[in-house]
């Protein structure tokens, strides 16, 4: 119903959408320094007034709640859907070859700059979708609300002030993310654990180590410095532990101190198969030195033994679990520093629906506990369940389907996307499967088209939702 009228109406304002995407991916609305009345800095709180401004000329009944989130309101029924969007962008880093990241162009179909495809075009085609079925006159018993936030690459500090206002919507999609549908975010233990020795008294020793810069990113690059071993013992156990892991080594000599440094890939930790880990690739390499025994070596071998390296899925820290719906629980050592008396790790942990405080939590305190180590870790972040049989989940998948002619299913991530902490919400859209738009990137894009049939099956969602 509506199908062919919400269709032609999308096609006949698609440069309208495009100039729209425009105006709002030429604002850096990066979280910057806050200023009064400005949480996220003046650069987000433009992008917001900009969009809020976009929505009231299209005559929606709009609200700025303190410039950490607006909205955008179809009509003043009781709400049944909110559509959750972001204004906020990663800052735009290097490399952009196709355009500068805040003047966004159309070029093959594709629209680059920063934001086209995280999340300001998808925010504009969800827009665009309320636009179609308002001045298409589409009789509807509820209303839908656009929610534009500016903080989500931050940790969505902005929907919780929103959520402390305002009640959460029957129904919630958040177009941030790809379809079909991801009705389900694993759990996750972001492990931080620490040590203290005795100084190491002999010659050939472990001065430092030190890895990793976030916790969520299984890190590319790993260093460290040892005394008192000879270039030969260094070269030939590098050799033996690269032809093992693909971790490459170089070394620095100054006096008896060599500095090392390990080579791998990176990769997301909710995707750790993506990557090659230098840290517990330079682990084994320090582990395997002919260095003097001390407390610390020892604790470091057991450590690895814990978290060896290629071993992604907890296996040997005893958690490796999975389920049928959100897959196996992955593993990243990503972050340690370790000096002459002391050691400062963290590992990220993305846990399926059948992790619990029991089978994971408490199992790695007492792993580390017997290596002489404390994990600091009281709690675990959730999981994040809507059910894929519901009425709302089915009618997604049903008119992605409509549009598509692709095949609609429920997805599980690793990551958190901005609907995880909703009762009711998942993630749908707006990039198909198998574009890669360069989110986060150099040179980021949206395809045109996807962000016009996204627009389309969007307003045939409210039309079929909240009618």
């Amino acid at each position: 119903m509506y199908r062919k009228q919400i269709e032609e109406y999308i096609d006949n304002h698609s440069q309208e959408m495009i100039e729209d995407i425009f105006t709002l991916c030429r604002i850096n609305s990066e979280k910057m320094p806050a200023e009064e009345g400005k949480p996220y800095g003046p650069g987000a709180a433009r992008a917001l007034a900009a969009a809020m401004k976009m929505a009231e000329g299209y005559g929606f009944a709009v609200r700025n709640y303190d410039n950490y989130v607006g909205t955008a309101d179809l009509n003043h029924k009781e709400r049944q859907l909110d559509i959750l969007a972001h204004l906020d962008v990663v800052p735009a880093g290097e490399g952009w070859q196709v355009t500068a990241p805040y003047e966004p162009v159309l070029k093959d179909g594709r629209l680059y700059g920063r934001g086209t495809a995280d999340d300001k075009g998808p925010a504009v085609a969800a827009l665009y979708a309320m636009r179609a079925v308002k001045d298409l006159g589409i009789p509807l018993k509820k209303n839908v609300r656009l929610i534009l936030g500016t903080d989500e690459e931050c940790g969505s500090s902005d929907i919780e002030h929103y959520y402390k206002i305002e009640k959460e919507a029957p129904m919630t999609f958040s177009p941030d993310a790809e379809f079909p549908v991801i009705n389900v975010e694993k759990g996750g233990l972001a492990a931080h654990f620490t040590g203290s020795f005795p100084k190491a008294q002999g010659k050939a020793r472990l001065v430092s180590l030190d890895a990793g810069i976030k916790i969520n990113v299984v890190p590319a690059k790993a260093f460290a410095a040892v005394e008192g071993l000879n270039a030969d013992i260094l070269e030939r156990t590098a050799g033996a532990v690269t032809e093992e892991t693909g971790i490459g080594f170089t070394f620095e000599q100054e006096g008896d101190l060599t500095r090392i440094t390990a080579m791998g890939d990176n990769a997301h930790a909710a995707h750790p198969e993506g990557g090659n880990n230098a840290l517990t690739g330079i682990l084994t390499f320090v582990t395997r030195l002919p260095l003097d025994e001390c407390p610390l070596l020892t604790c470091l071998r057991k450590l690895l033994a814990l978290i060896p390296h290629g071993d992604l899925y907890g296996k040997a820290m005893g958690i490796a679990m999975e389920d049928d719906i959100s897959g196996k629980l992955t593993l990243a050592f990503s972050m340690l520093k370790v000096t002459e008396d002391s050691l400062d790790g963290s590992f990220d942990s993305r846990c399926p629906i059948c992790a619990t405080k029991e089978n994971v939590l408490m199992v790695v305190k007492k792993q580390m506990e017997d290596i002489g180590l404390t994990l600091h870790n009281d709690s675990m972040k959730p999981p994040h369940h809507v059910d894929g049989n519901s009425l709302f989940v089915q009618t997604l998948l049903k008119e992605y389907e409509a549009y598509t002619g692709r095949k609609g299913e429920c997805l599980y991530t690793g990551g958190g996307t901005y609907v995880h902490e909703l009762d009711n919400g998942v993630a749908f859209g707006a990039a198909m499967p198998g574009t890669d738009n360069h989110m986060h990137g150099a040179d980021e894009f949206a395809v045109l088209e996807e962000l016009l049939v996204s627009a389309k099956i969007f307003a045939q969602v409210i039309v079929d939702l909240c009618s």
